[in-house]
């Protein structure tokens, strides 16, 4: 089983690749605008048959109409949507990468990630999301997020809008520092969804946040 959302089908089919189970989080790149929730799992028609009869029974799990209907308009674009994403998100990592405000830029579509080689064989493309450490610690990935202008501040992804999270005081706030260090979220980790959005409008804003 393994979680395909970051990656959606555009850029990557595990089933293709022997995978037995694929679960998505709809809400992300399948919606691609943020204003859905909803969830898919795919598989062999004897597991989806099991799901249907015993979990859904017990559980519930059935998605409204109306975000139905939002995600599968959402679908009709995806094709358009990812290279966009993640012709963005190359330009944005290799901007990072050289910049000396960052420590480290974690992303496959550089040739310094331990999963660059991997990424180019089973993905299409290296998809739109990107962690980097900023220099300063806590207060330096804290001031990333609080100083930009088109970023949103959301810890959510997949949105044709770009989003921005420093985890350690947000999403990751309540976890103490020593079990956030351990699954390896710094203290000036910061997160991006890259967008849709101009390139340049984005390095540029992230260029303007970083001068601190």
């Amino acid at each position: 089983m393994i979680d395909n959302t970051f990656a959606s089908p555009a850029l990557q089919q595990p089933l293709q690749m022997g995978v037995t189970v694929v679960v998505h989080s709809a809400t992300k790149y399948l919606c691609g605008h943020g204003d859905a929730m909803g969830g898919a799992i795919v598989g062999p028609k004897d597991y989806i048959a099991e799901l249907n009869h015993e979990v859904l029974r017990d559980f519930g799990g059935i998605i409204s109409p109306f975000n139905a209907w939002l995600i599968l308009r959402g679908i009709r674009t995806l094709h358009l949507r990812m290279p966009a994403h993640c012709s963005n998100a190359q330009r944005i990592a290799e901007f990072l990468a050289r910049h000396p405000k960052v420590e480290r830029v974690n992303y496959p579509g550089l040739p310094t990630h331990p999963g660059h080689e991997l990424a180019k064989k089973q993905m299409k493309a290296f998809g739109a999301m990107i962690s980097f450490e900023v220099k300063g610690g806590y207060e330096g990935g804290k001031k990333v997020m609080d100083r930009v202008k088109i970023f949103a501040r959301a810890a959510s992804l997949g949105d044709t809008r770009s989003l921005i999270v420093h985890s350690a005081s947000t999403s990751h706030r309540a976890v103490p520092r020593e079990q956030r260090l351990a699954i390896g979220i710094t203290d000036g980790l910061v997160r991006l969804s890259v967008g849709v959005e101009a390139a340049e409008d984005l390095i540029q804003d992230l260029e303007q946040a970083l001068a601190f």
